[in-house]
């Protein structure tokens, strides 16, 4: 019987494996040219960590014949990739579910106009948002925590409407911020050392916190290098981008406000919430805006209130508001406080610290008759619902010292240990084992990401984002104080497990793909899409799911891809008219797993005109 090997073939099969490593050597040689700092120069550092990218990573990158059917196949490349054309100049920092203009249109009743409005089909624009003449790539962390490039952010009312509260100082060609704040002039790190004093700030206790009105997120900013990562929010208001100031920084940040709509968040998903002067009217609406704080605290959680009405016997004069006013107003906050089962545990200077209850057995001498608890059996069913006057109960325990709904371990130990929804059964379809399975998963995923791409390490993506978080697998195994991950689960996700993403210490949000996401363009360096597209089959169009991405990323940023390689072709290819280098690459498992990845690498381009008359 003959041999079935055949030197012949074999030496064609290793001269394409060599053609084709070579070329995937030049293409990750390319995308470290491309890679920007400072002023506008080519990146040394980015360049010469790419030059270190393995480029033995799973040579055979053909696969456009070899899976589907071969007519569709014939089809989708043979015909010509759509090309995507820049949009008009005045786009440049368009959100679109945040436009302005549409925003007037709406009541100005309880923040109703600076909500979430997006546009119809019809509206929503078929182009590519352009960076503005100028950019560059931000400075990396911790640098730009300071800085910012002036060309990336050109607008300076910020500058002379909160000078003296020490925001943010135009100094040349670049914005510099001292950290300061309103109610917090001599510094973030000042101000959080008098909240450390009350609150376990340093142990690991704390480790997710919610920052209402955030400005430019200074206390976010500050708060990271004690461990402590903050989701930040401000509407889209007349202080210019002040959440784009906030990303450009490398600090979490959503456009976002407390109005008629539940936050987009899961119950019990932060350790620490805080306002800072940020104008919240926390006594109105029958104490509505409380409760949805309360909804999502942590019991034993800690909630921070500085600036009106606290201290106001000192400061009634420089607020321009009468003593009988204030007076009133914290006497509200107080009397819901005391409704949620909220313990004040401390009142110095201007600022007040409350702590909820660890559960409902703890609440002594609440007012029974006055508490309306909330009947929806899903507290985390958020996305477009109306924010209710009622409380969210408590999930039953079994003795007064217990902590409802589990208790957390101190981070960084509560990153990898079993979450409390999953440990008690309340994520159906996931048990502790398939928890640590995917976990195991997602480390041989990162670890092929970075023999891809040596950046992911270095330092260079500080603004990441994953698409569809599931468990936040992904998030953890990448966990680095160089980068923070934005962990989207969408509203249509099989499972809803954004609060196993911060009981683990992470933090993300719902969203639905089939809209824009509420940030500004240019908001993230790296995003990662497992799944998304195979998720959204059939319920939004392809193209404008790749068109959002392209808003949000980065010139020079990256995006991973991982799902069917057919859907990955029809990414590639429309991919190819939107100014994106991509290559395919094989599953970790070889090329008969039919699930692929996909790098993509948007080229930096910027506006080439003037806005056109609107």
């Amino acid at each position: 019987m003959g041999s079935k090997f055949n030197p012949s073939e074999s030496r064609t099969r290793s001269s394409i494996s060599i053609f084709i490593v070579v070329g995937l050597c030049c293409f990750f040689y390319i995308l470290g040219v491309w890679q920007k700092s400072g002023f506008g120069k080519g990146d040394s550092i980015a360049m010469q960590i790419t030059s270190q990218t393995e480029c033995n990573v799973m040579p055979n990158l053909s696969f456009e014949t070899h899976h589907g059917d071969a007519g569709i196949t014939k089809d989708l490349f043979e015909s010509k990739p759509k090309v995507f054309e820049p949009c008009d100049a005045r786009y440049i920092d368009y959100t679109p579910c945040q436009d302005q203009r549409r925003a007037m249109t709406f009541p100005r009743e309880n923040m109703i106009y600076r909500e979430r409005h997006c546009p119809t089909d019809e509206e929503t624009l078929d182009c590519l948002i352009p960076a503005p003449k100028g950019y560059v790539t931000p400075f990396q962390w911790p640098k730009s925590r300071d800085y910012v490039p002036y060309a990336n952010v050109p607008y300076k009312s910020l500058t002379v409407e909160k000078a003296v509260q020490n925001w943010v100082q135009y100094e040349g060609n670049v914005f510099r911020f001292p950290g300061g704040g309103t109610q917090f002039p001599q510094g973030a790190d000042t101000y959080i050392n008098q909240l450390a004093a009350v609150i376990p700030i340093a142990n690991g206790t704390v480790r997710t916190a919610l920052d209402t009105g955030c400005g430019v997120a200074s206390w976010g900013a500050y708060l990271l290098k004690r461990n402590v990562i903050a989701m930040s929010f401000a509407p889209r208001d007349s202080h210019e981008a002040q959440v784009q100031f906030a990303l450009e920084r490398g600090v979490p940040a959503v456009i976002g406000v407390l109005g008629t709509i539940k936050l987009p968040y899961p119950s019990r998903a932060f350790d620490m919430a805080h306002c800072s002067r940020c104008l919240i009217p926390w006594g109105g609406n029958d104490g509505m805006y409380l409760m949805e704080v309360d909804r999502v605290l942590r019991p034993g959680g800690y909630w921070v209130l500085s600036g009106p009405p606290i201290n106001w016997e000192t400061h009634y004069q420089a607020w321009q508001r009468t003593k009988e006013d204030l007076q009133e107003e914290q006497r509200k906050i107080e009397e819901i406080a005391a409704l949620l089962c909220w313990e004040k545990v401390s009142q110095n200077g201007d600022i007040a610290v409350w702590r909820k209850r660890v559960n409902s057995e703890s609440c002594p001498g609440r007012d029974e008759a006055r508490v309306s608890l909330c009947e929806s059996p899903k507290p985390d069913d958020v996305w477009y619902k109306k924010m209710e006057t009622c409380i969210t109960p408590y999930p039953e325990v079994n003795s007064p010292d217990e902590v409802s709904g589990g208790a957390l371990e101190k981070f960084p130990d509560r990153l990898m240990a079993v979450p409390p929804r999953i440990a008690s059964g309340s994520v159906p379809g996931v048990t502790v084992e398939s928890y640590k399975e995917d976990n195991k998963l997602w480390r041989k995923h990162v670890n092929l990401y970075k023999k891809i791409n040596k950046l992911i390490v270095s330092g260079r993506y500080r603004n990441i984002m994953d698409m569809n978080a599931g468990l936040g697998g992904f998030a953890a195994a990448i966990e680095s104080p160089k980068s923070w991950v934005m962990n989207v689960v969408p509203t249509i996700a099989e499972k809803n497990t954004l609060g196993v993403i911060y009981e683990r210490g992470l933090i993300g949000i719902y969203h639905d793909w089939c809209e824009a996401f509420s940030t500004y363009p240019r908001t993230y360096d790296l995003i990662h899409a497992h799944g998304v597209f195979s998720l959204y089959n059939d319920k939004c169009k392809m193209e404008d799911i790749l068109l959002e991405m392209d808003r949000i990323l980065r010139p020079e940023g990256a995006v991973i891809f991982r799902d069917d390689v057919d859907v990955l072709n029809k990414v590639k290819k429309m991919a190819s008219g939107m100014r994106w280098n991509t290559k395919m690459v094989d599953h970790e498992d070889g090329p008969l797993v039919p699930q692929k990845v996909l790098v993509a690498v948007k080229q930096y381009w910027i506006t080439n005109g003037t806005a056109q008359e609107q």
